[in-house]
């Protein structure tokens, strides 16, 4: 077969299994096979295949009819315009998190702060997208996972901003060394009894979705480490489930009194970051 026939009897086989953005699937694991660009794909439309390859690709097809998502495949995703290394130990990066990507980096130019954490850091995708575009703010990453740590550091080394993070390992800001202007974070906040009806399981690390009874066991846990670890005029940004923010909302008023807190919502209309600003006369440890 060339490699239109390939694609074409790849992306029937995703699609009549009812697989999301078969033709998307199909294309790009073809393309991750042949280590080759979109443009070249389609410009060698009617070269034939080589046989080794075609098993590969189709080794792989198999693979993602079984669920396994394309990014554990591949071992690679793109999130926020690039390319992170992933594995099953880590969470697939997802669309909705640039929102915290972007609202980080209005307020650290807003407020010139100096330093972040991102708490439980995973791939380290919001790391390193903050850092490209904060080339003067030293960041903080905890995890208690060696294994996300250790693909934290690679992607930091990829994208050159190894040298601005410390990776520290335990639980959520315990092993912080020192207040910040900023804590952020996307941590587990799945309900436990819906995580089997999560695309990607059971591939996922079942510790990254898990956010116990009411998704918010981890957030909580956050909220209540707050105390000490945010600097004057610092804030928090966090990652919410759907029906999430109202509660944070309520919970961060009692522990960061004073600040002022809103919630941001995605393009679907959920309620997806929660944001509190500390003003500069005020502390978290009050």
């Amino acid at each position: 077969m060339n490699l239109g026939q390939t694609l074409n009897t790849a992306r029937n086989t995703l699609a009549q299994a009812d697989v999301e953005d078969a033709a998307l699937e199909a294309e790009v694991l073809l393309r991750h096979v042949l280590h080759i660009e979109r443009s070249h794909l389609y410009r060698d439309y009617l070269n034939e295949i080589n046989p080794a390859d075609s098993d590969t690709y189709f080794s792989f097809i198999n693979r993602r009819l079984t669920g396994e998502p394309s990014a554990y495949i591949t071992g690679i995703k793109e999130f926020y315009g690039l390319e992170f290394s992933v594995n099953s130990s880590v969470l697939i990066p997802r669309p909705e998190t640039e929102l915290l990507i972007e609202t980080a980096l209005s307020l650290v130019k807003k407020r010139g702060y100096g330093t972040i954490v991102d708490v439980g850091t995973g791939s380290g995708c919001i790391t390193v997208c903050l850092a490209l575009n904060l080339p003067k703010v030293k960041f903080y990453a905890t995890d208690i996972s060696d294994t996300a740590l250790d693909i934290a550091a690679k992607n930091c080394r990829k994208h050159g901003v190894e040298d601005r993070v410390s990776f520290l390992k335990g639980d959520l800001l315990e092993p912080l060394p020192e207040p910040v202007d900023m804590v952020l974070a996307n941590l587990p906040y799945v309900r436990r009894e819906d995580v089997p009806g999560v695309n990607t399981f059971p591939f996922e690390p079942v510790s990254a979705l898990d956010g116990g009874e009411e998704g918010l066991t981890w957030i909580r846990s956050l909220c209540h480490q707050l105390p000490g670890k945010l600097l004057n005029h610092g804030s928090v940004l966090l990652e919410t489930g759907e029906g999430q923010a109202q509660t944070i909302t309520a919970l961060l008023g009692k522990i960061v009194p004073g600040g002022a807190i809103d919630v941001l919502f995605d393009y679907a209309g959920i309620g997806r970051l929660v944001q509190v600003c500390l003003p500069p006369d005020s502390r978290s440890e009050s």
